[in-house]
């Protein structure tokens, strides 16, 4: 073999020895420095945990997670303490349980552990058509329309169609208060929205007295604007008045006066003049 090729690939070796080990010595220190780092034990989700589960031990696991913690969790040392505190959104499986995923202590599960503090939750009662076909889950957004005739209002105004509420968010559309993961339309007789107490009285008031219609919107279309309302003479276009007709009664002319004649009396020696046709006479 030649005495060149043979050093060329001598030194070829040698090189790649010095690499390899180089790349052996990083490596075994980043793993050894990793395997020092502390780790600390935090509850996590040992199965996926829906909206409005109580939880129970079964449902607790336990992971460790080096470096910082993230904000909320809670050390496997306070495991027992979340027992029996509802979830208020969805935990997958091995994900660490935050104290914002839960309802406070005592409060329960179901759909009154799921509302915040200072609102409400307000039942509407709907149908096929006020439900939008059954596709109200709850998460999705609406907008609360009311008809009716206003008290008051002139016959000519028909009923008036307003919005009531916009953007408003749906708890829980019949008994399920869990987001339809297929997508699938449900046909409900009542929906639960999250308002505020004000806006819980107008939609009470509403319900009683007017018919209450949900408009489905996009999630992310958070935009309330003011809308007019519509009336019934509004779907047919601007219709104009008939232009009242005057009607001037004309007094008939009056008669001309007769035109005054005199006549002249003689009486034996005695003349007399008399005016007729006239107020005054002569003697």
């Amino acid at each position: 073999m030649n005495r060149r090729l043979l050093t060329i690939l001598l030194v070829a070796f040698v090189i790649a020895g010095v690499c390899a080990f180089g790349v052996y010595r990083i490596v075994g220190a980043r793993m050894s420095t990793q395997q020092q780092a502390p780790t600390t034990s935090i509850v996590a989700a040992a199965t996926d945990l829906k909206l409005g589960t109580v939880l129970s031990q079964a449902d607790l696991g336990v992971i460790k997670i080096a470096g910082s913690l993230p904000k909320g969790a809670v050390p496997e040392q306070q495991r027992l303490s979340l027992v029996g505190r509802g979830v208020v959104s969805e935990i997958a499986q091995g994900e660490p349980i935050l104290d914002s995923n839960l309802a406070a202590a005592g409060s329960g599960g179901g759909l009154a552990a799921t509302i915040p503090e200072g609102m409400r939750a307000c039942a509407i009662k709907v149908d096929d058509v006020v439900g939008v076909s059954g596709f109200v889950t709850p998460g999705m957004r609406v907008d609360v329309l009311a008809s009716g005739i206003p008290p008051g209002a002139p016959p000519s105004a028909g009923t008036v169609t307003t919005t009531l509420l916009q953007n408003m968010e749906v708890l829980s559309a019949g008994v399920n208060i869990q987001k339809d993961s297929e997508g699938k339309p449900v046909q409900v007789q009542v929906v639960n929205l999250l308002v505020t107490p004000e806006q819980a009285q107008t939609l009470s008031l509403a319900s009683s007295q007017l018919r209450i219609q949900l408009v489905l919107r996009n999630p992310l279309d958070t935009k309330v604007e003011p809308v007019p309302a519509t009336n019934t003479p509004s779907l047919f276009g601007t219709v104009k008045p008939a232009t009242p007709v005057h009607v001037v009664r004309r007094q008939a002319p009056k008669p001309p006066a007769p035109k005054p004649y005199s006549m002249e009396i003689i009486n034996g020696s005695a003349t007399s003049q008399e005016n007729f046709g006239s107020s005054e006479g002569q003697h």
